[in-house]
Parts: C-alpha cells; sequence; structure tokens
C-alpha cells in the first residue's frame, strides 16, 4: 500500500521486541501505535519525535494533560471518552481517531451513533484532528461468513458517508490479503515481526522473523522402550532412543501445552519435543540428532523453524508466543 501512512504497531513491548529496538527499526514509519500510555511516553523519552497513538485511547481524564502535552493521538470509542475531553482544562489540544464498531463488536460507536460521536467531538475546543478508524475481524479470511470483510467496509463508507477527516483501516491482515484496499493510514503490527496473522505463512509473503528464541541441550538421557519421560508420564518410548534436556521452559515463555511432536530444532537438525514442557526444562527427541551433545545449540522458533509453525503445534498464535517471551531470558546484544 505505497500511496498510505504507517503506523507500526508497537503495543505489548513491541509484541516483546522491546520498545527501543522497534524504535530504531521503524524510524521510517509516519507513527508508532500502542495501548499503553507509560510506552508512548517513554517512546517520547527516547527520542521519538513523530506522531504517537494509543489504539484503546485514555482511560481517565488525568491522562489528557499528558496526551496534550506530548502530542499523543488518542483512539475515542465511547460517549465516556467524550464527556472527559468536554472536561478538558482550557489550552488543551489532542488529536483523536473516531473508531466505528463495524462488526467486531468490540469498541467503537455504531455506524448508526458514528456521526453524532464526530458531531460532538468536532464542538470540543480540546480536540484537534479527528481521523476515522475502524478494526476489521476477518481480514485473513475475507469471506467469512459470519462478517465478511466487504460487509464491514460497506458499514463504515454508510456510517462516515460526508465525514471529512482522513480514514485508518487495514491492520496486518488487511495489508496482507487485500492489498487494492486503499486508504490514507494503514496499522501494521504482527507482520513487521515476521509473522501472520492466519492464511499464508510468512515465508510465503517474503516477511522476515524478528526474533529467534534460542537455547541448549544441558543434559543427554538414554531411554528404555517402555520408560517415560517428564511429568504425568505422558509420553513412553516405543523404541529405545536419546533424550535431549533443554534449558527453557514455561517460566521462559515457550508455552506449557505444546504437545509432544511440536517441533524444535537441534544443531540445524529438526526434531520434536518429547514429554511434558516443565517450568525450566523441555525434552526433546535426539534420534534424528546423533551428534548431539551437552552445549549443541536449539531453535524455539526463529528464522530456520516459523514461530506461527509452532504456535500452530501448540493450538494458539504466534502473537502470544512473541508476547510471553519472559524478563528472564537474556535478549542478545544489539
Amino acid at each position: 500500500m505505497p500511496a498510505s501512512k504507517v503506523w507500526a504497531v508497537v503495543k505489548a513491548n513491541a509484541y516483546g521486541h522491546g520498545l527501543e529496538r522497534a524504535m530504531r527499526a521503524f524510524d521510517d514509519a509516519d507513527g508508532l501505535a500502542m495501548i499503553e500510555t507509560e510506552a508512548a511516553a517513554r517512546l517520547r523519552e527516547l527520542g521519538w519525535q513523530k506522531r504517537l497513538l494509543l489504539l484503546e485511547g485514555f482511560f481517565d481524564a488525568s491522562d489528557l494533560p499528558l496526551l496534550s502535552r506530548l502530542k499523543i493521538d488518542t483512539a475515542v470509542h465511547c460517549d465516556e471518552q467524550i464527556d472527559m475531553l468536554a472536561r478538558a482544562e482550557p489550552g488543551m489540544k489532542v488529536d483523536v481517531h473516531l473508531k466505528m464498531n463495524s462488526g467486531m463488536n468490540r469498541l467503537g460507536f455504531t455506524p448508526a451513533a458514528f456521526r453524532g460521536a464526530w458531531e460532538r467531538l468536532r464542538a470540543l475546543p480540546a480536540v484537534g484532528n479527528i481521523t476515522l478508524m475502524t478494526h476489521f475481524a476477518n481480514a485473513d479470511d475475507v469471506l467469512n461468513p459470519g462478517l465478511p470483510l466487504r460487509e464491514q467496509l460497506s458499514r463504515f463508507a454508510a456510517g462516515t458517508e460526508g465525514l471529512p477527516g482522513e480514514r485508518s483501516l487495514s491492520n496486518s491482515a488487511a495489508v496482507l490479503a487485500c492489498r487494492e484496499l486503499a486508504s490514507h493510514w494503514v496499522r501494521p503490527g504482527i507482520m513487521l515481526y515476521g509473522a501472520t496473522p492466519g492464511g499464508r505463512s510468512a515465508r510465503e509473503y517474503g516477511l522476515e522473523p524478528a526474533m529467534t528464541l534460542e537455547s541448549e541441550i544441558i543434559g543427554v538421557q538414554q531411554v528404555a522402550a517402555g520408560e517415560s519421560i517428564g511429568y504425568g508420564s505422558r509420553f513412553t518410548a516405543t523404541a529405545p532412543m536419546t533424550v535431549g534436556v533443554v534449558a527453557c521452559g514455561y517460566a521462559d515463555g515457550y508455552p506449557r501445552h505444546a504437545p509432544a511432536g511440536t517441533p524444535v530444532i537441534v544443531d540445524g537438525v529438526r526434531t520434536v519435543i518429547a514429554g511434558r514442557v516443565s517450568m525450566d526444562m523441555i525434552t526433546v527427541d535426539l534420534t534424528p540428532v546423533p551428534q548431539a551433545r551437552v552445549g549443541s545449540r536449539v531453535e524455539l522458533w526463529g528464522r530456520s523453524l516459523p514461530i506461527d509453525e509452532v504456535a500452530g503445534a501448540a493450538g494458539t498464535i504466534g502473537y502470544e508466543l512473541m508476547c510471553a517471551v519472559a524478563p528472564r531470558v537474556r535478549m542478545a546484544e544489539d
């Protein structure tokens, strides 16, 4: 979407990657978007001069002086927020992004109520520019019978007809799946970090992973046929096998519910988990990697093993895995 301006989404500590890294990586973006007021303030401290946007808006009237002083845009999705803006102190000015609930049914004004909300905002001295915004529920499945993308677009067009202001529409899924869907602003999130919201794989889209989670083998066991591995004895060897113990577990953010058979890579060779994920350890089948030993490198996800594949095996999504990486995991130096 070369004609659109870009909000690079950095919520949840830039999907677990770190605000400082994201700010440098997305230097060419027109703005950074997040949920947390504290994160927006931190980005200003770090030197970000371009626009910032709170995607869920402010939660208390006491936030408004900060938004005005630091020039932070805010979503507005309910009457209570408009009421707080109406009571804002003289001299404050905030640019807002008026959100329509076009079918997602989380935040926003219905198409029928949208114009009235816009008119209220337009009359307030504390309100600067008004951008018109919505969020797609099924852009990774545009023909979804429950709510097709075309229906949301139709509702948004009807509710905003004749209203001035820039439009902000596409999330990652819409950017990837509907490149002809032009708007003034797009809001890519997960795609910036090398994963997808669904549909085709990141590799098929030419996306490169930004995060690699890796560890090493810290122990090796020879397990006889009929012996079980790990808590609950859920995995039983059907033949003699070599098992490697990896220094990583759910306390590091690896999903506890990842079943036996979830892929991992040891010394560049693909293998699988054998047994339950523990707090600090994962056991893996070293049968395909006979050369593996204590100290062998293990990739849990990253450049050789897409995070979406691991997430799919664990019955979750790449977003959760990225955001769940624990503070005790040491990050490589830049």
